[in-house]
Formats: C-alpha cells, structure tokens, sequence
C-alpha cells in the first residue's frame, strides 16, 4: 500500500498531474491488476445483496417514479431494468438512475463507515448498466466493482465529509467514475479528467439526511452513476474538467472541507497489487440505518428477558458521537419522536428502532414502518422513553484505526419502574465479519429469496443465483442476466408518466 498526501496546494503554485488525488486514483482504475477469488467471492455477495433489496422495493413509489422515467429513454442495446423483461432496454444512464434508486430505497445493502460513511454497493448498478451497453465481459464488470469499492473505500477511511454537512455522494460519484475507467480500460489522462468532474458536481449537502428526511435520500446513488456516467462519456470525447479538484486554492478540500491547512492521508494499492477494499464492507441483516443494526440485536436479547414492557420506566443507549448525533437524541430532530414522520425518517431515528423491536421481536423492512405501527400510542409511548447518550469510549472505538476494533454499536439499559436494569451491549452487529454471526453466501442467497419471494418466481430466482454466481465467467451477452424479472407481478412503471416531462 502507498499513501498519497493530499494539501491544498501553495499560492502561485502548479501542481504536476502526478501530484493530485485525481491523477493516483486513475492511475489505480487503470491498473490491469486481476480480481483475487475471496474479493471476487465478495463481488458475488453484494450482486445478490443488491438484487434482494432492489426486488423488495420494486413496487415502492419512488422505485416506480424512477422506473417511469427511465422507460421514456430506450435504447436497443442500451441496458436492463431490475423487474422487467431483458428486451426492455434503456440509456445506460437512465438505467443507473432507476436500478440505484431501487437498490437504495429500503436502505437495506452494504455499508462502510470509517471517517466518513458509505453504501459502497451503490456503484454497482451503473457499472452494471455501462457493461451491458458497452458490451463488456463480467471478468471487466468483477474488475469494475473492485476498483470502484478500493477507491470509495480509501477516500472514506480518509476525508470526512460529514463534519462539513456535505452528503457522501461526493466520495461515491468519483468512486464510480473509477470503476468506469476500469471496466473502459481508459487511459489515466482521460480518467483523471472523468473523476475531477465527478468530484466536481457531486458536492451537496446532508439536508438529504436531516430533519424530514424524504425519497431523495433513495434517489441519491442514482444521481451519483448518472453524473459518473456523463463525466466519463464527456472526458472519452476529449473535454477537460475543473483541476486540479482535491487540491486547488477554490477546490472542494479549500472551500468546503478542512480548507487551505487540511492534510489528508489517502492509502491505496501499489502498483500491481490486488484491490481488496471490498472485504472490508459489510452489509445489512435489518432495514435500518447501518449504527441501528447492532440496537436491533440488542433489543432483540432484552426482550426475551422482559416480562412486562409496560414496566420500562427509561431506556438509554450509550453509544458513538456518530450514532448519537445522526439517529439519536443528539440530532436535535423532533421528526424522529414523531409517529407521523416519513418511513425514511424512522429508519434513521434510534429511538423508534428501539421502541418496535423490543416490543415486536423482529424486524421487517415494510411492516415495522407501517404508519399504524408507528402510531400504535404504547409504541409511541415506549419511543418517547427512550434516548441515547454520548460516551467517549464508545465513540473512540467507533474512530478506530484498526477495522477489526472498529465499534458500531454500544450499551444498551432498560430501566423498570422497580428500581432494577437490564443491560445489552454489543460492539457490531451479529451480522458484522466481526460479530456473532457473520452473514455468508448462505446468508445472502436467502435474503435474495425471502425478499424476492411473491415478486419473482422460484424459477427466475433459481435462474438468477446461478448467474450470478457465475459473475467473472458471463460473457457480454449473458449480462442481462444480472437483472432479475418481477415475473409474478403486473410491474408498474414500465409505461411514460404524462405527469412529468419525459
């Protein structure tokens, strides 16, 4: 591994293309290195963890409004559209803003979380969409998602976005750019063009993720590959971008982040060395924000030790500064005690996750937001007794250098009425590499099934595994085979909405 300084750079000064961000994250995407088989084991999971989510939320508003707008950019040749039939083929742009928007919606697919945060699985459905347009093999698409993971990965574990109040779209966007230059084979001058506009106009800020949080958080990851695939296709045409990006005097480091004195330290492969970022992802077991995975866990062990949850007097979480500031009290938003607030709001608000999985024992990704179940008023009034705490040492574990330290959970009490406590505490989620049970292929073939059920058939998702399983051996034409058919269902969102322009 190699560390890439990154400064703003001195006043008057010009920086060789060899000295910016920009330039060393091309320089990796075009790397020829291959795909070592646990990182490629790995790029299997995710495929399957995306489908799974996306077939649940296919029906879902925003999925659909997404789908609709996508139909009304066909394309022959162009690429597929989760649900539909693999005749039906769109721009492939198009096709990364539909098929992101469905894999994000339930928030429910991988994550990573180190100084800033990221679904680094969001990347996959637009190199999926450019691969099936372009017509390249699935050993280029497998070579695409593990470039796009390692760089997503290294600018997460190294510039914090989120202490600014800019979204992660910014470390997304220029992620999926890179693996666009891999699955192209673009050279690093034009790849390093493709990501200073990627970074450029991906900038936004985390309104997206606060207050009254709405669809547009679902929408997010499609934006991203639609903005990753024009910048590619406008830097392949010969046209330049803002530079250099990172470390100009007006750059985004400059003017947004850390400014003129920021010293990031950014790690990535050596030449010639594997792209392995990718097995330091996890994914999900529950429908909720990434911090709320392990509350869940722990609820879930609280309540088989509670006789009478109408004995709870108050519970406390004492966690991270990040879980206490983003899903707990420590955001200051009242939409997070309110049950009428938007299913995109409660998957993001501790206190309710709480509340419904120890009263309920289980979690659902639609029953368990259900606005009945959030107005339920003895779960509005266990909800309204619950709040989270900062400790130092949890939020020290959370900022841990070391991933197999690192700490997303906390310690959970319940205080009764009578004076007594029960105590939970976890450090990661169970289905964390690091917790008590760790998610497997197994693991990840039946969440497929258990969320496609009653949408595809057992047939197509028999058909699909298998395909998937077999990534780095499609050739061009079998990847549409990457796009599993809601063959049960009479699909909205395959005909043009006259509400809208397209």
């Amino acid at each position: 591994m190699v560390t890439h300084l990154l400064e703003v750079a001195a006043p008057g000064s010009k920086l060789a293309p060899e000295e910016q961000l920009a330039h060393r994250l091309a320089s990796l995407a075009a790397d020829p290195v291959e795909v070592p088989p646990e990182v490629e084991a790995m790029i299997v999971n995710r495929v399957l963890d995306n489908a799974a989510v996306a077939m649940a939320a296919i029906g879902r508003g925003p999925v659909v409004n997404a789908r609709r707008q996508a139909v009304a950019h066909p394309r022959s040749g162009g690429a597929t559209l989760i649900g539909l039939p693999p005749d039906l083929r769109v721009d492939a742009e198009w096709a990364a803003w539909a098929n992101a928007t469905a894999v994000r919606e339930l928030d429910f697919h991988d994550t990573y979380l180190a100084a800033d945060y990221a679904h680094p699985g969001d990347s996959i459905q637009p190199l999926l969409a450019v691969a099936q347009q372009t017509g390249r093999s699935g050993r280029a698409l497998a070579r695409a998602i593990a470039t796009a993971y390692e760089v997503h990965i290294a600018l997460v574990d190294a510039i914090s976005l989120h202490e600014h109040a800019i979204d992660h779209m910014a470390h997304l966007c220029p992620a999926t750019a890179a693996g666009l230059g891999t699955l192209l084979e673009l050279d690093v001058p034009t790849l390093t063009q493709a990501i200073n506009q990627a970074v450029h106009t991906s900038v936004t800020t985390r309104q997206s993720r606060k207050g009254e949080i709405s669809s547009w958080k679902a929408y997010v990851p499609g934006y991203s590959g639609f903005l990753a695939v024009l910048a590619v296709d406008r830097a392949m045409r010969g046209e330049r971008s803002p530079a250099p990006i990172y470390e100009g005097r007006d750059s985004v480091v400059a003017r947004i982040l850390d400014g003129e004195g920021a010293r990031y330290r950014v790690t990535l492969p050596s030449p010639g060395e594997p792209k392995r970022a990718i097995l330091r992802s996890y994914t999900k077991a529950y429908s909720a924000e990434y911090q709320a995975q392990a509350l869940i866990d722990m609820a879930f062990e609280l309540r088989g030790r509670l006789d009478d949850l109408g004995a709870i007097e108050e519970i406390v979480l004492y966690t991270s500064h990040h879980t206490h500031n983003v899903i707990g009290s420590g955001a200051g938003d009242p939409e997070k005690l309110d049950p009428g607030a938007s299913r995109e709001t409660l998957d993001h608000s501790a206190m309710y996750i709480l509340a419904v999985a120890l009263q309920d024992g289980r979690w659902h990704h639609e029953r368990s937001y259900a606005p009945e179940r959030a107005r339920r008023p003895d779960t509005v009034r266990l909800w309204h007794r619950v709040r989270t705490v900062e400790d130092p040492a949890w939020t020290a574990r959370y900022r841990d250098p070391d991933p197999a330290r690192r700490a997303f959970g906390g310690r959970l009490e319940v205080r009764l009425r009578d004076g007594s406590r029960l105590v939970a505490e976890r450090e990661v989620a169970d289905a964390h590499p690091n917790g008590r049970r760790p998610f497997a292929r197994a693991d990840y073939r039946a969440k497929f099934h258990e969320l496609a059920e009653g949408v595809a058939s057992e047939v197509e998702r028999a058909r699909f595994v298998a395909v998937a399983e077999r990534l780095a051996e499609l050739a061009p034409a079998e990847l549409a085979g990457l796009t599993p058919r809601a063959d049960l269902v009479d699909l909205p969102g395959r005909e043009r909405d006259p509400r809208g322009i397209f």
